[in-house]
């Protein structure tokens, strides 16, 4: 295979006012080039030159080094909706380049002008992007007295928010969907989720959510620790003291990816992915009831983009990147699932298992013995009624075992 050249490309972030609202040195650019790349949108926006003008092809990504090459050598511009960093192609464009190769000049973002609108801070708010993703993505954000700037992927994004809202007990909580921001055609339009009503929006736009609870709504922090009974299980569920225990250990940090092997209800993976929207996860979980449960966990609580595979260790590990941590649930003793997961394991790497048997219990004995790391033997008591006292009830005892690589 030819290897690809990587040509000079120039990003410029259009407005919604298009060609007015351009700053007089993007404008030259824009003049300037050979080759003009965008979508058709942003390609009606700027007046007619002499270049060539390439409306992006569908699908974009795959077609993207093969279009790049073709105009190799000849100046590009290519043309974006606002902050092109900002859930835009200029992302995509880095990535495949490197920044070296991509010059950005951002017109002002979608995010920028809905804060305005609103009069929020950005201190205040946080931005969810919806673009290209699941919508019950924005439910990890979900909290009293939060402040959501939420970027759709279309015209249905507002109403499937709202009815997401209500459904978690958040349908006091006011929305304003701010359509065709910057245009002439601007618009917004405001009510509670309990009383949302349009089913479809304007193409483009942001929703802005101020979240109001009701007693009753699902509160769920991002930090590790989620009570029992937000997950659907069948008792093969890592508790939720072992929980936040296995994920200090852990140790997740953004862009940093998680095996749960098996999973059971798929509670470490999900509690990982939602300390950080960059954080990602592959649960493996061999029964096929119990992997479609941790599917719907995870949709439920703000992470549906956890990748569930249906198998069993070590072999169903085949073929997935190499982890940054590895949290061993069950499945222990099966032979070659620890090696597996040791030999996989990025250099600086954690690896946390737990056993609630004895046969197990040497398994990692055996194992800390050869890589280090440190044992913890965890017993958890819960008071209860005991006639008419109280007492404690003792829970099963989990030995812990956690190593870094």
């Amino acid at each position: 295979m030819t290897a690809l050249a990587t040509p000079r490309v120039t990003v410029v972030g259009l407005g919604a006012d298009g060609w007015e609202g351009l700053a007089p040195g993007a404008r030259e650019l824009v003049l300037d080039a050979e080759v003009l790349l965008g979508g058709p949108r942003q390609l009606a926006l700027v007046p007619a030159t002499d270049a060539v003008r390439e409306p992006w092809p569908s699908p974009l990504l795959p077609a993207l080094p093969r279009l790049l090459a073709t105009y190799d050598g000849r100046r590009v511009v290519v043309l974006a909706s606002g902050d092109p960093l900002l859930s835009g192609i200029a992302t995509n464009l880095v990535a495949l380049l490197g920044s070296e190769h991509v010059e950005v000049h951002p017109g002002i973002s979608s995010v920028s002008l809905a804060r305005a609108r609103m009069g929020w801070s950005a201190e205040s708010t946080d931005v969810v992007t919806l673009v290209g993703r699941e919508h019950d993505a924005v439910r990890r954000c979900f909290g009293p007295g939060r402040r959501l700037v939420v970027l759709s992927s279309d015209g249905a994004t507002p109403w499937a928010v709202a009815a997401m809202l209500v459904h978690d007990g958040y349908g006091d909580s006011t929305l304003s969907v701010l359509s065709d921001l910057g245009s002439r055609s601007e618009a917004r339009t405001d009510a509670t989720a309990s009383t949302w009503r349009h089913v479809e929006s304007p193409a483009l736009n942001v929703v802005c959510v101020e979240l109001v609870a009701s007693p009753d709504a699902l509160v769920l922090p991002p930090l590790p620790g989620l009570p029992d009974e937000a997950y659907e299980h069948d008792g093969q569920l890592t508790k939720r003291d072992l929980r936040a225990l296995a994920l200090s250990r852990l140790a997740p940090n953004p862009g940093e990816l998680l095996w749960d092997v098996g999973a059971g209800a798929g509670s470490v993976g999900i509690e990982w992915m939602r300390t950080d929207p960059r954080c990602r996860a592959v649960a493996v979980e061999s029964s096929p009831e119990r992997a479609a449960r941790i599917g719907r966990n995870a949709t439920r609580l703000g992470v549906p983009g956890l990748e569930v595979r249906n198998g069993s260790a070590p072999e169903a590990l085949a073929g997935l990147p190499g982890p940054d941590a590895v949290f061993v649930g069950g499945g222990a003793t099966v032979p070659g699932v620890l090696d597996t997961c040791w030999d996989r394991l990025r250099p600086g790497g954690r690896l946390v298992a737990h056993a609630v048997t004895l046969e197990t219990e040497a398994v990692l004995a055996s194992w800390c013995k050869r890589a280090g790391g440190e044992l913890t033997r965890v017993s958890v008591e819960q008071a209860e009624p005991l006639g008419s006292f109280t007492g404690w009830r003792p829970a099963r005892p989990v030995v812990q075992w956690a190593v870094a690589r």
